[in-house]
């Protein structure tokens, strides 16, 4: 037996156990006589060929058969000898691939892997074991009461933060992505910043774990958002402006002048296309997504505030997220690198984190500057009904709630004048940003066709009631996220306003 997984109206099962009728047969208990009946009548029923059962029966093998229900009742009926009935416990994900990666699945020896079935494995399996006796009467006591010895916890279910809608409707969005982009993989996660609860977390491709041992390749089972890394290009933008704001190096109105090009020993930096902007603003670097500009908050902060900052946002440690697997890069390397190294990372180029790490981060800046841990399951379920709300840990102030406000204006305007403009959601504040980033090439350097498109942002803006990250790996149809993931961005975020019938802002 073990627990089962709810979503977060507590009725919608993700995952639980059921009963499933099997036949054993044992052909060293059929008769000669009787084995020619015997087999037509297993082949009858259980629509296989009298040859294939023939030859196992020749061989001597103890073979063991799933059933339908109608078919356990007619082999019931029968009473054949050598046919043993049974039922045993099965794990089951009656929506097939849906939430899979969140999920995980439970594999023949009944432990948990990946995801929720493994973080909470000792939880949904419950455990039997011996009570130790603390006299010597205790234990001859229990000699002729064995069963006093035996102490059981039974299983625990689970009721999950994750909305069923949400998650549906992102998994929706991420098959339309792929027919219309040809991405390599995609990824959605929303969360509710006041909290940390995780609204949706959707993958594609995805898997069936009903049937995890058809895959032959093993990587498909990993949860990507928290299993593994990649430079996040310009969605990191907002992060280094945080700092420069917290700091009081830059303002939204402070000038800079773009040349396009920044030089700082190594390959030049240049923006996108190698354009140059001119004098601008930083609510102008933002909404321009201008990689010179960033350089230029970066080289105001310096190395070891810039660091601090990165430190601060959670980005050199794990979220803590109760999913298995989680990883982290302490990026030692950009931490003893050149100036050109900090350069580059001040517009997501050169440093590694997570998706999770990112929404943590964004999420920070729409609560106010109050970052939340994380979390996917909402309270714990007893055998005997009762429930247990799992423990919420203390937010962590980032930065002050005036810097806070003043990026997510800076964000709006990305949203209403920038990059992000097809993110928008009519009569509703929408705070946002893109990135187009390029991914390395294990030989060196960066492809020069492949990049990594997202978008984060959060809405309402004036008063944030989601948190939404999408990302596009390698889409082959698009060149930048502004075509691809800030429209997936705009829809998930009407469907949510529509789904919880939020009051517009304006």
């Amino acid at each position: 037996q073990r627990g089962s997984i709810f979503f977060s109206d507590a009725k919608t099962v993700l995952a639980q156990t059921v009963t499933k009728p099997i036949a054993y047969i044992s052909p060293v208990k059929i008769s000669e006589k009787d084995k020619e009946q015997t087999i037509q009548k297993i082949s009858d029923i259980l629509g296989e060929t009298t040859e294939s059962l023939n030859l196992q029966v020749q061989l001597g093998e103890t073979f063991k058969k799933d059933l339908t229900q109608e078919q356990f009742k007619k082999l019931k009926s029968e009473n054949l000898k050598g046919v043993y009935l049974d039922e045993i416990f099965s794990r089951v994900y009656p929506n097939q691939n849906f939430a899979s990666h969140l999920v995980g699945f439970v594999n023949g020896e009944g432990e948990g892997q990946y995801g929720i079935e493994a973080f909470y494995n000792n939880k949904l399996k419950g455990k039997t074991f011996l009570q130790t006796k603390s006299s010597p009467f205790a234990v001859l006591a229990s000699v002729f009461k064995p069963n006093e010895n035996i102490n059981q916890q039974f299983p625990q279910s689970l009721q999950l933060t994750v909305d069923y809608n949400i998650q549906y409707y992102a998994q929706k969005l991420l098959e339309e992505a792929f027919n219309e982009w040809q991405m390599d993989s995609g990824q959605i996660i929303v969360q509710e910043p006041s909290t940390g609860k995780i609204l949706a977390m959707a993958f594609w491709p995805n898997f069936n774990p009903n049937q995890y041992g058809q895959e032959k390749n093993v990587s498909v089972f990993t949860n990507a958002s928290l299993q593994g890394l990649f430079e996040p290009g310009s969605v990191f933008k907002p992060i280094v402006m945080a700092a420069g704001l917290e700091e009081k190096v830059v303002f939204p109105e402070t000038k800079f002048f773009d040349k396009g090009v920044v030089e700082l020993g190594g390959p030049a930096i240049y923006n996108f296309a190698k354009k140059a902007w001119g004098e601008q603003t930083m609510v102008g670097v933002l909404e321009n997504s201008i990689n010179t500009g960033m350089v230029f908050v970066e080289q105001k902060l310096g190395k070891n505030a810039l660091l601090k900052y990165i430190q601060k946002f959670g980005f050199f440690d794990k979220t803590g997220i109760d999913l298995a697997g989680e990883v982290f890069s302490a990026n030692e390397r950009l931490k003893k690198g050149y100036p050109r190294d900090f350069a580059t990372a001040s517009f997501g180029q050169g440093i590694q984190i997570t998706s999770l790490q990112l929404m943590q981060a964004i999420s920070a800046i729409a609560n106010e500057g109050n970052m939340q841990k994380p979390y996917v399951v909402e309270k714990i379920i007893f055998a005997n009904g009762k429930t247990e709300q799992q423990e919420k840990s203390a937010p962590k102030k980032v930065i002050s709630k005036d810097t806070a406000i003043e990026l997510s204006a800076m964000m709006v305007s990305v949203v209403e004048n920038g990059g992000g403009r097809r993110a928008k959601v009519p009569g509703y504040l929408v705070a946002g940003k893109t990135g187009t980033a390029q991914i390395p090439n294990p030989k060196g350097g960066y492809y020069e066709d492949r990049t990594i498109q997202s978008f984060v942002g959060f809405a309402p803006a004036n008063t944030p009631k989601f948190s939404i990250l999408v990302r596009l790996d390698n889409p082959k149809q698009s060149d930048a996220a502004s075509s691809c993931s800030a429209p997936i961005f705009g829809k998930l975020a009407k469907y949510i306003v529509d789904l919880w019938q939020i009051a517009p802002s304006e």
